[in-house]
């Protein structure tokens, strides 16, 4: 690796870990809900806007986060974005109520949205042809990262809160537990503002600002002058063609002649986000903890959730170009329907009956007597069993002591429900999720791409934001079996409409998609 190679690595690292923080942001939040709900007494939506609350402003950063580093710089509102995630950070950990807990949680969606745009246009910007493919993908894989840290670092907390060690009860793991797991995110926030300060400003930003010799000077710090001095021209001449160019309205985009690429662009849009993959991110031990494992495993297993999404996101990066972008969509929505089918059974065929000995085994503090009444009652669904908790404990109690009723009381097979998670994460993780942009970035005319691949993206964080909103709800109303039943259906017709409808895309140029896809 030669010294300018090296380099651009290392600027390239550290832009991305905007990633790796809005990965972390995003997912921190599956330890929290099981302590946030019986604390501040949320109703199911409460808890689901808890979580969904930062992709909404999450998306308004998407927006205006583009026009916003045009004006001072793709550095500058990284740093905004830097210090958001600590502020973030800070004020979910200290939040006395549901109310400020979500506005801090707001104020960290938008710093995810900022980071998702800008870091990897920075990366592409300052990176030469041959390597932007690879730096690029750092921040996805960051992301990645992001989410499997989380989740083990809600466990180690986890932990720590049982621990005898002073130093740990000095630090109140155990009686502020949700709030460490929340606050842990303003050490690499911190990191991430002080690391920007070491990264350049864009050369392509500059050439935009008429400061061309600044951006040549910064420009060779990652290639040599030959090249350094055509990607300074090139940038100087688009940018000229851009001014040029009138302004494509969205309204382009919903002519007769583009209706096909619409037509899968929202498609592909919708089912990458309905087939459950932020129920499984942001709620992974609720879920897990459905299944009877207890806590403690719970947020065990949500780990192997990271872990698995990270291994399979790194096989999707190897194989794409390989076996191309239909085979990967196909095999990996028939994975996701079988897995979703794996779950609907197992929770289907669930039942639950407390017993005088189970009974017994429950927390110290609460009042058993409550719960005679059931004493031998077979229940056949989750849904019923828990209204039944709620009429013999009342909704507090209901709320705070579920998870051992449900451990004490089921009768199921688990692992069926970790292969079955697993399964569902490792399908979407090599197909769906990192294809979808790639399909994006090939399916759309050149001169509609910006503002197609904007309504594309804002349909799949509209859809990312219902997902997240609704689940504790559905899990509530509708039972686990069923949830899981309807985001398998989904996926099911998915496949259906990759196999009939979407063109593979692999070893084709763009303009011979276009003379396929667009009937002039």
């Amino acid at each position: 690796m030669t010294k300018t190679q090296f380099y651009t690595v290392r600027i390239a690292l550290i832009v991305a870990l905007g990633g790796f923080l809005m990965g972390f942001d995003a997912s921190v939040i599956s330890g929290v809900v099981k302590f946030i709900e019986p604390e501040f007494n949320l109703t199911k939506l409460q808890l689901g806007w808890s979580v969904a609350s930062l992709t909404l402003t999450a998306t308004l950063a998407m927006m205006i986060s583009g026009p916003l580093s045009d004006r001072f710089g793709r550095r500058k509102v990284l740093q905004w974005a830097a210090i958001l995630f600590a502020v973030s950070a800070l004020g979910s950990a200290v939040a006395p109520n549901f109310l400020l807990l979500v506005i801090a949680r707001m104020l960290g969606g938008f710093g995810v949205g900022a980071s998702l745009i800008l870091a990897p246009m920075y990366i592409a910007e300052i990176a030469s042809p041959s390597m932007r493919g690879r730096l690029v993908s750092f921040n996805q894989l960051n992301i990645v990262i992001g989410i499997s840290v989380a989740f083990f670092t809600n466990f180690l907390i986890l932990k720590l809160a049982d621990s005898d060690a002073s130093w740990a009860i000095s630090l109140g793991f155990e009686k502020w537990n949700w709030r460490w797991m929340l606050g842990l995110e303003f050490f690499p926030a911190v990191l991430y503002y002080i690391g920007l300060f070491f990264v350049p400003k864009s050369p392509r930003w500059l050439v935009m600002k008429g400061q061309t010799d600044q951006a040549l000077y910064i420009m060779r710090q990652f290639t040599d002058i030959q090249d350094a001095q055509k990607q300074i021209k090139d940038a100087i001449h688009k940018i000229d063609n851009e001014k040029e160019k009138e302004k494509i309205k969205i309204t382009e985009f919903f002519k007769p002649a583009y209706r096909l690429v619409l037509v899968i662009g929202v498609v592909i849009a919708i089912l990458q986000q309905i087939t459950g993959i932020n129920s499984v991110f942001f709620y992974a031990p609720m879920i897990f903890e459905q299944s009877g494992i207890g806590t403690d495993a719970s947020f065990i297993q949500a780990i192997l959730v990271g872990l698995t999404n990270l291994v399979f996101t790194v096989f999707a990066i190897l194989f794409i170009d390989k076996l191309g972008r239909k085979p990967l969509l196909v095999g990996g929505l028939v994975g996701i329907t079988l897995c979703m089918s794996l779950l609907a059974y197992g929770f289907g065929q669930a039942t639950y009956e407390l017993k005088e000995t189970s009974i017994s085994s429950l927390n110290e503090n609460l009042d058993k007597s409550k719960l005679s009444e059931l004493i031998g009652v077979v229940f056949d669904d989750d849904v019923s069993f828990k209204n039944a908790l709620r009429l013999s404990l009342g909704e507090s109690d209901a709320l705070k002591f579920e998870s051992e009723a449900i451990t004490a009381a089921i009768n199921m097979n688990p692992t069926l429900i970790l292969i079955g998670i697993l399964g569902f994460v490792a399908s979407f993780a090599i197909s769906i999720g990192p294809v979808m942009w790639v399909l994006f970035s090939e399916l759309f005319p050149i001169h509609i791409k910006g503002v197609a691949i904007s309504f594309v993206g804002f349909i799949n964080s509209l859809i990312s934001y219902l997902v997240q909103q609704f689940f504790p709800w559905q899990l509530d109303t509708m039972g686990s079996s069923t949830t899981f039943l309807i985001y398998g259906v989904f996926a099911a017709i998915g496949v259906v409409f990759v196999w009939f409808v979407v063109p593979e895309t692999k070893n084709k140029s763009l303009e011979e998609l276009e003379t396929i896809l667009i009937k002039k």
